[in-house]
């Protein structure tokens, strides 16, 4: 089962996994990994400073107990990797786009605090240069973000563990795997879902559900039969103008739904063969890119300014696998996990680079 953990404000929690890390102080992933080393003995690996992609900003300390080998830690650590590199879509625009912000540490970070600016300042024209301008200074909004821990859990049985161990085959991660798809179908939902999630003053909204957001109504649905490209290309345009007089100006980037994929291959028009619908939309300036979103529920379509003042990925803790408790000798817990959340964002006049078709 998927769970989404959240850390308020003046110590609001919610889930058992936010409990513990507002009751330590912070999480440490290092200490959820306990492995047995070459001689037998347990020991965790934590960060001690400097470069972290230097073997010797790490140090190994000894602990009293642990399961796994540090090489079966890299196979699980691996089969997460291989899922979360599979189609993210949204998620993965964000990324690749450069729309993210780190936190330094996540789990000391009960809320996420940001702030809009409104408009302010006039330039004075004068001959002279000495007559004074209006005074005037912008005014700045707060406002709240709660940071979402996502995680699935799964258990590795001892017997099996020993068993791949005395035979020699590679353990199964077929749990983690199926774990690690689960936290990113959910950072999708997140994105594409008419599903919001409100706590410690702040809340957490989609592309579907933002109240600044454009909306501009679909009169027939794409893949109808009796939709032309023409039309399919002058709803674009549509979505296009009703960015720009928001005052957003692009880059963008189109979303649909699975079932306009293939729609969308098909040709634009019997005089010019060869050309689909989709290569079409992809001559209108600004739009980047076309990228067909299987969360996204049928019938609607987004287009998003790819710029931080839109939309970024709040990001304290990456994809990975952690050791959580124990039952007797024979199940031990781990869960894949990750602190990350999509934030969308307006001015303060609500204008928005998010447009919705529907």
């Amino acid at each position: 089962m998927l769970n989404v953990d959240f850390i308020g404000k003046e110590g609001q929690v919610q889930g058992d996994l936010a409990a513990q890390a507002m009751l330590n102080g912070r999480l440490e992933p290092g200490r959820m990994r306990p492995y047995i080393g070459k001689n037998g003995r347990a020991y965790i690996t934590l960060y001690k400073g400097g470069n972290p992609k230097e073997l010797s900003s790490y140090q190994a300390i000894p602990v009293d107990n642990a399961t796994l080998q540090r090489d079966e830690w890299k196979q699980l650590d691996d089969a997460v990797l291989k899922i979360s590199e599979e189609r993210l879509g949204g998620i993965q625009d964000l990324i690749d786009n450069g729309l993210t912000f780190d936190l330094g540490n996540a789990m000391g970070t009960t809320v996420l605090e940001w702030h809009d600016i409104s408009d302010a300042m006039e330039a004075s024209l004068t001959m002279d240069g000495v007559t004074r301008g209006k005074g005037d200074r912008p005014n700045y909004g707060t406002h709240y973000l709660p940071i979402p821990i996502i995680h699935v859990d799964y258990e590795i049985n001892a017997r099996v563990l020993e068993a791949s161990r005395k035979l020699g085959n590679p353990l199964d991660t077929t749990s983690a795997e199926r774990a690690a798809r689960k936290v990113n179908e959910k950072l999708e939902e997140m994105l594409f879902t008419d599903i919001s999630y409100s706590f410690g003053g702040g809340a957490i909204k989609s592309y579907l559900n933002f109240a600044d957001r454009n909306q501009v109504s679909l009169t027939e649905n794409w893949d109808a039969s009796g939709k032309t490209a023409a039309e399919i290309l002058a709803d674009v345009l549509n979505l296009k103008q009703a960015s720009i007089d928001a005052y957003h100006y692009g880059p963008w980037m189109l979303y649909i739904p699975t079932a306009y994929e293939t729609t969308l291959d098909g040709d634009y028009d019997a005089t010019t063969p060869g050309t689909t619908i989709r290569e079409r939309i992809l001559k209108i300036a600004g739009i980047k890119g076309i990228k067909i979103i299987d969360k996204l529920t049928a019938n609607n379509v987004l287009l998003v300014q790819m710029t931080t003042d839109v939309v970024r990925l709040v990001r304290g803790l990456g994809i990975q696998n952690i050791e959580w408790q124990t039952e007797g000798k024979f199940i031990t817990k781990y869960k894949v996990l990750t602190i990350q959340v999509p934030q969308i964002r307006s001015d303060q006049d609500g204008k928005c680079g998010i447009v919705h078709l529907a």
